[in-house]
């Protein structure tokens, strides 16, 4: 190889590359033009491959330098922008994105807590005319617990919050990855799993009702129930946008309500996360604790779900 010639070749385009991460440098990535940014990126592999070559040659510790300096910094710039303005993404999300998501779902939304209410409701009617109908739903261990000694359960998670709230979150994002999931059985399994927990919470509260623990129970669960609920609520809607592409494309071919759907879908999964494992967090070690009296416990899930009530009704201010 001439290296010289070599050199001269390709030495316009060094002083290209250190002149635009100069002006990133300066002005920062956004600054720069698209045709700019693309012409970064490519003179980032073309003079990363120029390093490679000097050093197979040898053609000068200095200039070989130079070349790693000039690539370092080419690196630093592309990848480090990337990774902040992948940040900033995920931070408008959760700021405007999500309650936008929800907003645009909200009758998907109403469908799975309606679903959720009713299995509620189903339960609540059928134990208070069948006894007999608890153990249908409720493990009889926790109705000899409830019953023949007059107390609840929470007391087993004091001692290991950790753990417990590990568990507690595990179990919850599983059971919302399975109402989403569901969807792909053109929502049938989603509406089971919305039916299935409202009998459930529904045969629960009927049975410390009867036996006159309503109040301390619902101390517990208010606290992480003000997000946990509705976090499953949106995983339900999830289901339901899936499975209603399914069987009700509308003007869209069926691949492609599955594509908008799926996406809307998505949106609502990745939002949830964070939710759940706040609930979970709340429902280990602080729903359980005897050191916070009821009425505290009280207070504060009723914050919690005024607070998320206003976050997701939030709209984005366009200037």
């Amino acid at each position: 190889m001439n290296i010289k010639r070599w050199i001269g070749r390709r030495e316009k385009h060094w002083q290209r590359l250190d002149h635009l991460l100069r002006k990133v440098e300066q002005k920062r990535l956004k600054y720069l033009k698209s045709e700019e940014i693309r012409e970064l990126a490519s003179l980032y592999r073309s003079v990363a491959a120029d390093l490679a070559r000097a050093r197979t040659q040898e053609v000068g510790k200095t200039l070989t330098q130079s070349l790693q300096s000039l690539t370092t910094r080419a690196y630093t710039q592309i990848y480090q922008g990337s990774r902040k303005q992948e940040w900033h993404a995920v931070q408008e999300f959760y700021r405007w994105g999500f309650p936008a998501v929800v907003q645009q779902t909200f009758p998907y939304i109403i469908a799975a807590t309606s679903l959720f209410l009713f299995g509620g409701l189903v339960a609540w009617w059928y134990a208070w005319q069948d006894p007999s109908f608890m153990f249908l739903i409720v493990p009889e261990r926790l109705i000899s617990q409830v019953r023949d000694h007059g107390e609840l359960w929470m007391g087993s998670i004091v001692g290991i919050e950790p753990l417990a709230s590990s568990n507690i979150m595990i179990n919850n994002i599983s059971v919302s990855f399975g109402a989403v999931a569901g969807g792909i059985t053109a929502g049938l399994y989603t509406t089971y799993l919305m039916v299935f927990n409202g009998l459930l919470i529904g045969a629960v509260a009927t049975l410390v009702g009867q036996n006159n623990l309503a109040y301390p129970f619902w101390a517990f669960v208010f606290p992480h129930g003000a997000l946990e609920l509705p976090a499953i609520f949106f995983a339900g809607a999830a289901g339901l946008l899936i499975g209603k592409a399914i069987l009700f494309p509308g003007k869209y071919r069926r691949r492609d309500a599955m594509k908008i759907n799926s996406s809307q879908a998505a949106q609502l999964v990745f939002g949830i996360i964070p939710l759940l494992v706040i609930a979970g967090i709340i429902e280990g070690f602080f729903s359980p604790n005897p050191i916070f009296p009821d009425p505290i416990k009280y207070l504060a899930g009723i914050g919690l779900l005024i607070g998320l009530v206003m976050y997701c009704n939030q709209k984005r201010k366009i200037a």
